[in-house]
């Protein structure tokens, strides 16, 4: 089985990669995914969350996610304390769909992480895709989130590793600025070369 670590910076297309990742029949995990079950009501980080961050549950359960980003926006030592939490968390979701994969005898799945050179996580794939869009139009899209601010932006991007990095690293670089057409058909050649890989593997056991 194939593990492919599908990463990007904010508002490179990300998750609208994953949706088409989904639509080839490939299985894919998604980290924010996780994280939102784990904070949502009977999550298995709400308790540990609330210790660590008094006040932020929500009368019917579950985590204020509102409440708790006031309370680690700007503060790196909150932010990492998070982080402790939630990443072991996340990673336990992964290896049990991974499990699950395997079970299927799954040729090819996904794993979708915000943040996987930033902490390390393309160690645990064997291939990198990056989504990758211009500069002002990964601008144009962010700032059309609500909520979103000049300040939070730049708080968000100081945490990522650059753009023309994740692009140097990668295996794999998929364009989301020059339409979607383009883009699906990219990830079609990538799974396609993907499969045939794995299927010239299992030939050779």
């Amino acid at each position: 089985m194939i593990i492919l670590g599908l990463t990007g910076s904010l508002g490179m297309g990300k998750s609208t990669v994953a949706a088409m990742f989904r639509r080839l029949g490939v299985p894919v995990h998604d980290s924010d995914a996780a994280v939102h079950r784990l904070m949502a009501p009977g999550g298995g980080a709400v308790a540990q969350v609330e210790a660590a961050f008094p006040g932020v549950t929500r009368r019917g359960g579950g985590i204020d996610r509102s409440a708790l980003g006031a309370r680690v926006f700007g503060n790196e030592a909150a932010l990492r304390r998070l982080e402790r939490i939630l990443h072991p968390l996340v990673r336990l979701s992964q290896q049990r769909f991974l499990a699950a994969a395997r079970r299927r005898r799954a040729g090819l799945v996904v794993l979708d992480v915000p943040l996987l050179f930033e902490t390390g996580g393309e160690r645990r794939c064997d291939k990198v895709v990056v989504v990758s869009a211009p500069a002002f139009l990964q601008r144009q899209r962010v700032m059309k989130r609500p909520g979103m601010t000049e300040e939070r932006l730049g708080a968000v991007l100081a945490k990522q590793m650059p753009d023309a990095e994740k692009r140097r690293r990668a295996d794999y670089v998929v364009p989301s600025g020059l339409g979607r057409a383009e883009t699906f058909r990219r990830l079609q050649r990538i799974v396609a070369a993907l499969r045939e890989a794995d299927a010239c593997t299992d030939e050779s056991r």
